[in-house]
């Protein structure tokens, strides 16, 4: 649909500009980092006598994660006000939604398959039943968000960025059960940056949900069905250039086209080291 230049704003603010071309060029960084780490796949399993078969499925589940997020730093969307930057059918919430949410079924794949592994190498049972878990949390996670873009119901994505700092928690437990057993892999670094995601979760994403659907109930907001949203999602978008508008979705979508693709990447790494400590 066409844009109303009466409550978008006819030009593209600078703020919008500058961000939405440091989210395209970092998403170029990107592919050229999953790049490095193909290469680094190759060089395992050619030079070294290393198990490479886990190796390669975290490639491709990483290639479609990195693909998933480059898709959306070039057509962003904030879902529930159905807002994009290009009036085009690539940049519908129904696009974009189902693009994100095989993307981030892979990385949560990516996850579960790393502390699987950990956990057979190290012998933990807790690990083991976190590693069983990931997956479904994050299936819920989407039915959830899912939820909450076809009626536009802000609480569901409080309850989704929940589900997933819940499963990130768990990881970090996980992770520090893992550290004592001296797996490179799994260092310290990659314990405090899941403690900061986290923290970024439960401090800033879900309060910011909350805040939102206490407002829209203040409001009387009128909910959809999911049947009135799916076609919703399907036909209705509206461009906005505004930076009023993008502000507050520019914090989260920036950490999670940089360091959780840069994440995703590194876990490529260290499925190699794990094939190296068999």
């Amino acid at each position: 649909m066409k844009s109303d230049p009466e409550k978008t704003g006819v030009g593209m603010s600078r703020a919008v500009a500058w961000w939405h071309t440091l989210l395209r060029g970092n998403a170029v960084l990107n592919v050229a980092l999953w790049s490095l780490a193909a290469a680094a796949v190759t060089r395992a399993q050619a030079s070294i006598p290393v198990d490479t078969d886990a190796a390669y499925v975290q490639l491709l589940l990483s290639a479609v994660y990195v693909a998933g997020c480059a898709y959306r730093s070039f057509l962003p969307v904030i879902d529930i006000p159905r807002l994009v930057l290009f009036d085009s059918r690539l940049s519908s919430v129904l696009v974009g939604r189902s693009v994100a949410t095989v993307a981030e079924l892979c990385f949560a794949a990516q996850w579960a398959l790393i502390l699987h592994r950990a956990a057979v190498l190290v012998g933990s049972p807790f690990v083991l039943a976190v590693s069983l878990t990931v997956v479904p949390l994050i299936v819920l996670a989407e039915i959830c968000s899912w939820y909450a873009v076809l009626t536009t119901g802000q609480r569901a994505h409080a309850v989704e960025n929940s589900l997933w700092g819940l499963a990130a928690a768990l990881a970090v437990v996980s992770m520090l059960v893992i550290e004592p057993h001296g797996l490179a892999a799994l260092s310290p670094a990659t314990i405090a940056g899941g403690a900061g995601y986290v923290a970024f979760i439960f401090i800033y994403d879900v309060p910011m949900y909350w805040s939102r659907w206490r407002g829209d109930q203040a409001n009387g907001h009128r909910y959809l069905s999911i049947a009135d949203g799916m076609v919703d999602v399907s036909r209705r978008w509206t461009v906005s250039y505004r930076w009023e508008d993008w502000r507050n979705e520019v914090p989260w979508m920036s950490l999670y086209f940089t360091f959780g693709v840069w994440s995703s990447i590194w876990l490529v790494y260290a499925s190699i080291a794990l094939g190296r400590s068999n």
